[in-house]
């Protein structure tokens, strides 16, 4: 298989499961054991392709958010995505000290997998018998904010299906828009990690494949603009089973190659 077409299809993992409930990290963690591994640099170049995309979907309503200053509601809105995000960026900051590093073996992404599947069947079982709920309170805005941590430590956990079902578990009960205030949230929280890891690997640029860096990042835009469309789509009239279903195979299926010694 050619360099090209693992490029392209690293960008197209990268932009499917960015902001899927199935988690970015621990797809690409699996597809480069066969596709080959990628510097930083590339992983930040496909990553920022896919925020371009969320940021193109939701440009009126961040305009919107940005300037209708004399709109209580819309204050109210931008205050609580604040905060969410400073709750996150201090987590960050803390673990990074830390030390705390990404692991890089299957085990954990396996179980963040498997665990987070059977976490999104018993959060939507819980939602099904609550009255539905758009409003985006305060405890939503923590609860997204700490779980975004939660999912940037955890492999396999993903940040929209963290984000996402912590705001459902805590009364915003409506998806479309638990949806889009864990999308909303998103979009600075990545800018940050995407613009940190930036600065960690700009010694890297000399000697980088700019080819594959354009290639990957464009793809993966494309593809995480018509993936995000289609999700906002799907959520206005289904639960999101499907993923948690997807979530628990792929993580059962990783568990026993483990298991067997296929992967490590």
């Amino acid at each position: 298989m050619s360099d090209t077409l693992n490029t392209v299809l690293l960008g197209i993992i990268e932009g499917i499961t960015e902001f899927l409930p199935i988690s970015s990290t621990g797809h690409l963690l699996i597809a480069e054991r066969w596709l080959g591994h990628r510097s930083e640099l590339f992983n930040v170049a496909i990553q920022a392709g896919a925020i371009l995309a969320i940021v193109l979907i939701y440009w009126r309503r961040i305009v919107a958010l940005l300037t209708r200053f004399d709109d209580a509601d819309s204050r109210d809105y931008l205050a609580k995505l604040v905060v969410a995000f400073l709750i996150t960026a201090t987590g960050g900051f803390l673990a990074t000290h830390a030390g705390w590093k990404l692991p890089e073996t299957i085990l954990p992404v396996a179980a963040s997998l498997l665990i987070g599947g059977i976490a999104i069947l018993v959060i939507e079982g819980y939602v099904a018998g609550n009255p539905s709920s758009s409003q985006v309170t305060w405890k939503v805005a923590i609860a997204v904010g700490a779980c975004q941590i939660l999912a940037a430590i955890f492999p396999g956990t993903s940040r929209s299906a963290a984000t996402i079902f912590a705001a459902m578990l805590v009364g915003l009960t409506f998806r479309p828009a638990a949806t889009e205030f864990a999308f909303l949230v998103g979009i600075p929280t990545m800018f940050a990690a995407t613009g940190y890891e930036l600065l960690k690997v700009r010694h890297q640029a000399a000697g980088e494949d700019w080819h594959a860096v354009a290639v990957g990042f464009v793809v993966s835009g494309v593809v995480a603009f018509i993936a995000v469309k289609w999700l906002l789509r799907y959520v206005q009239t289904h639960r999101f089973t499907l993923f948690a279903w997807y979530r628990i195979a792929l993580g059962a299926v990783l568990l026993a190659a483990v298991y067997r010694g296929a992967i490590a």
